[in-house]
């Protein structure tokens, strides 16, 4: 589960987020492109490659979309508080 507490710096504000590269507890953003290479309405990679939440989803398909992403990702570094 993504460690709310070390969140990307460049995360928009709400409830979807990807973590931090450095997370302590393991589960950082190894910029494997999965996220922004399947949903990049939403997310965008840093320039070393991290992934962030540039867009909140908002209808239910968007939310899905995400929840794919987040179910998908291989260190669990993305994470919804919606």
């Amino acid at each position: 589960m993504a460690n709310k507490e070390e969140k990307h710096k460049d995360n928009i504000s709400g409830g979807w987020y990807c973590t931090d590269p450095d997370d302590s507890g393991g589960e950082g953003c190894i910029a494997c492109g999965l996220c922004y290479g399947s949903a990049p309405e939403f997310f965008e990679e840093d320039e070393d490659g991290n992934a962030f939440v540039h867009r909140q989803p908002e209808t239910d398909d968007e939310i899905a979309l995400c929840q794919e992403q987040l179910d998908d990702c291989p260190v669990s570094s993305i994470g919804s508080d919606g």
